[in-house]
């Protein structure tokens, strides 16, 4: 029994650090396509700040969740 919980705790290691590996790699993908968004729309860093300060503030919704309890994607 100790055996298999060793196992476990391992893998539950490895997991999640491979977790948070994925979610580096999905926040720099992410980052990237809003580089370039707002490249493709020629605004220049003021242009940009001052678009974001006048856009009104929109709540950030909460992740959808599985009753398992994981995110849906």
């Amino acid at each position: 029994m100790d055996n298999e919980y060793e196992k476990n705790a391992a893998k539950i290691t490895e997991l999640q650090a491979r977790q948070r590996e994925l979610e580096k790699q999905r926040m720099e993908l992410e980052n990237l396509d809003i580089i370039g968004l707002v490249r493709s729309m020629g605004l220049s860093p003021d242009q940009l700040a001052a678009l974001i300060k006048a856009a009104p503030p929109q709540p950030v919704p909460e992740p959808e969740r599985k009753e398992d309890g994981y995110e849906t994607v």
